[in-house]
C-alpha cells in the first residue's frame, strides 16, 4: 500500500470543485474490482482525469499496483462510501459514471445497497451534468431488468439498451469478470443512461423506500456479480 501512495486519495473530500487536472472529462468508475477497466479507460483516455471507488482493501491494491506498473498519471483511488458521492464532487464535476458488474444485493431488504438503486440514481444526478451519463453493465438478467425500470421512475434516459452486448464483437474495455461471463457464455447487458432535465436529484428528497425488491434471477442467489472476488457494499 505504501509503495502505490500516490494513487490513493485519503481525504478525498478536500478535493471537492478540484479533481480535474486535465483538459478532458472527469470519469468516475464505482466499485472498480481489481482495476483492469479502470487502468485501461484511463490508458486510453489520457487526457481526461480518472477517479474510481473501491471498498475492497485487496482489490484495490491490485488496482492500485498495475495503474503503477502501466505508469498511469491520470488515475486515483478512494475508499469510499459511493452513496456520499455529493461530498466529493460538485454539481455537475464529473462527466460520466461507470457501473461493472456491480453486486446484485438479490435479497429485497439489501436492494438499497444496489448501485442502480433509487438514492444511488439520485446521488448520480447530482454530481453530473445535463447529458452526463451513467454507464452500467451487469451478467445478472434481473438485476439489468430491476436497474431499467428504476432508471425509468427516476426520469433517466435510456440508450443503447443491449441484452447482448458483444454478439457481433468485443464492444468497448472488458474487465475481468466479463472475459470469464463471456467465455462461459452469458451474454452481457448494458445501458446507458443519461440525465436530463427531468432526471430526479437530490432536491427531490429521499426516494421512496423499496419494497417487494427481491430478484429473482438464480444466478443472483449466488452473488455472481462480485468483480473485487467477494461481496461488497460500495
Amino acid at each position: 500500500m505504501a509503495r502505490c501512495a500516490d494513487f490513493l486519495v485519503e481525504d478525498p473530500a478536500k478535493l471537492k470543485g478540484l479533481w480535474r487536472r486535465r483538459e478532458g472529462p472527469l470519469l468516475l468508475e464505482i466499485g472498480c474490482g481489481k482495476g483492469s477497466f479502470t487502468c485501461a479507460l484511463a490508458e486510453q483516455h489520457q487526457d481526461c482525469d480518472v477517479v474510481a471507488i473501491e471498498k475492497v482493501p485487496d482489490a484495490m491494491l491490485l488496482a492500485m499496483e498495475r495503474a503503477r506498473d502501466m505508469g498511469l498519471r491520470n488515475l486515483r483511488f478512494l475508499d469510499f462510501d459511493a452513496i456520499r458521492l455529493r461530498e466529493l464532487f460538485d454539481p455537475g464535476e464529473v462527466s460520466r459514471i461507470y457501473l461493472n458488474f456491480s453486486d446484485p444485493w438479490p435479497k429485497s431488504r439489501d436492494a438499497k445497497f444496489r448501485l442502480t438503486a433509487p438514492a444511488f440514481l439520485r446521488s448520480y444526478a447530482d454530481i453530473l451534468p445535463p447529458g452526463g451519463e451513467v454507464c452500467f453493465k451487469t451478467d445478472n438478467e434481473a438485476l439489468f431488468d430491476w436497474s431499467l425500470q428504476c432508471m425509468k421512475e427516476e426520469n433517466w434516459a435510456t440508450e443503447n439498451v443491449t441484452r447482448d452486448l458483444h454478439a457481433e464483437g468485443i464492444c468497448g474495455i472488458l474487465t475481468d469478470y466479463e472475459r470469464r461471463f463471456m467465455e462461459e457464455g452469458i451474454a452481457i447487458k448494458s445501458v446507458r443512461a443519461v440525465k436530463t432535465e427531468r432526471t430526479l436529484d437530490g432536491r427531490a428528497g429521499e426516494p421512496p423506500r423499496l419494497r417487494n425488491a427481491a430478484l429473482s434471477d438464480a444466478r443472483a442467489l449466488q452473488g455472481a456479480s462480485t468483480d473485487g472476488g467477494e461481496e461488497r457494499r460500495t
